[in-house]
């Protein structure tokens, strides 16, 4: 196993996660996964970016759910170690969200946070 297969496993998708990724990946023709990676930027330093995406570039990781593919760049792995990406209904709407264990400041809006 690679040292980025070995990171990946370290990073989960929910149920509810994969459900909504396999939806919004139906409805858009070409697309096969949601990209999620890590830039900086952003009120806390890094920022999260999504996007749906026709397949992998080379060195991305896989985790597959549910019929949903989720990928990340080797250097985003590094950040996101230890990560649950989940996606969240509630009263403030529906968005994703990532739960960084190694995040030691986030900010309000969800996808902003500092290491």
């Amino acid at each position: 196993m690679s040292a980025n297969a070995a990171t990946a496993i370290n990073v989960e998708v929910t149920e509810a996660a994969a459900k909504r990724i396999a939806r919004i990946v139906s409805d858009e023709p070409g697309k096969t996964a949601l990209r999620v990676s890590v830039e900086g930027g952003g009120c806390s330093g890094f920022s999260y970016k999504f996007d749906l995406v026709e397949g992998p570039d080379e060195g991305d990781v896989a985790i597959e759910r549910d019929g949903a593919t989720v990928l990340i760049d080797d250097i985003s792995l590094v950040y996101m170690g230890g990560s649950i990406i989940d996606f969240v209904d509630d009263l403030m709407g529906q968005s994703f969200q990532i739960r960084n264990p190694n995040a030691v400041a986030s900010c309000g809006c969800g996808t902003s946070f500092s290491i």
